[in-house]
């Protein structure tokens, strides 16, 4: 066809075709919706999923960069490469290992994304979010997710944990969004609401767990925006976003969100502040992603307690909160 997506077609088990997608660059920011994935493309990779694993989830994690140890803390678990699943696309960042991971966390079923995808890999936004509706149709009710982010707000320091209390689509903005293009009423509404994206009840159950792990820090609690990245934020631009009221910065986490809730899913994040962003023009602190990496990794045993923790604060499946 010329399009260059035949070329992304792998084999599966039985000899059928199925798409492995890897980035894939718009071309001058406009969409071809004729690469959209249908409602057949997530049940194929559903119906792969559960004839593959007994695991049936509840909850699902995506996991940040240099969060995916939390993995680790899962008991009878099953994982799958990202290039194994049929219509999955690849991480390539770092930190990222590309992996799905079935298990059983604190007694509750989950199933945890081993590193996410983003813009800047060059995949658009309906595909940095398939996994979301995927676990939807697995009978997911509740989506953590997690991040790692520059500190926006003056009274963060490195290390600290925020929760999500609400969030920033700067590339909604000039027009990028998971939702655009033609809605399908079997994951959820054309206009979905946004105001009520992040869980009360468990950004309260949150702040009880923190307390019982009785960490010295405090939990934070603010507004994350995303920006596309891959670069980090220059003195002006984090300026700016300081004035628009956002506390943490990162290029992820959003578009899975809004997904999550057009899907009707219970959402909860939080990000590790990973560093205190720059402001001053006469510093000679530079953002890198080893950092990152590296406050991942100091932070593991905390982050993998506190999502322990919470799990037993997810209600029951068909239980409102």
């Amino acid at each position: 066809m010329g399009d260059g997506r035949e070329k992304n077609r792998d084999k599966g088990e039985n000899g059928s075709s199925f798409k492995c997608w890897g980035p894939e660059p718009m071309i001058y920011g406009v969409m071809d919706h004729r690469s959209l994935f249908t409602y057949e493309d997530y049940q194929t990779t559903t119906q792969w999923l559960l004839s593959h694993t007994k695991h049936r989830p509840q909850v699902a994690v995506i996991c940040g960069s240099g969060l995916g140890g939390l993995t680790n803390q899962l008991t009878q678990a099953q994982s799958f490469d990202y290039s194994e699943i049929p219509n999955f696309p690849r991480s390539t960042v770092p930190g990222h290992a590309g992996r799905l991971v079935f298990g059983f966390l604190n007694g509750k079923a989950c199933v945890m994304m081993q590193g996410r995808f983003h813009m800047y890999e060059g995949y658009p936004l309906w595909k940095v979010t398939f996994p979301v509706r995927v676990f939807h149709l697995l009978g997911v009710d509740t989506l953590v997710v997690t991040n790692a982010a520059g500190g926006l707000n003056s009274r963060f320091e490195a290390g600290d944990i925020m929760l999500i209390r609400d969030h920033i689509n700067l590339p909604g903005f000039s027009g990028q969004n998971p939702l655009i293009g033609p809605n399908d009423e079997r994951f959820g509404v054309r206009f979905p609401a946004m105001s009520d994206a992040y869980d009360r009840d468990m950004r309260q159950k949150a702040h009880i767990a923190w307390k019982q792990m009785g960490e010295k820090r405090e939990l934070q609690e603010g507004t994350y925006v995303m920006v596309a990245g891959p670069n980090f934020e220059t003195v002006a631009e984090c300026r700016l976003l300081q004035k628009l009221g956002a506390d943490a910065v990162g290029s992820s986490t959003v578009p899975e969100v809004i997904v999550a809730r057009h899907c009707g899913l219970r959402v909860f994040g939080f990000s590790l502040i990973t560093n205190k962003v720059v402001t001053d023009y006469e510093s000679l602190e530079k953002a890198n992603h080893e950092e990152v990496l590296e406050a991942g990794r100091q932070a593991a045993q905390k982050l993998e307690k506190f999502v322990s923790i919470l799990m037993a604060g997810i209600p029951q499946p068909g239980c409102a909160n």
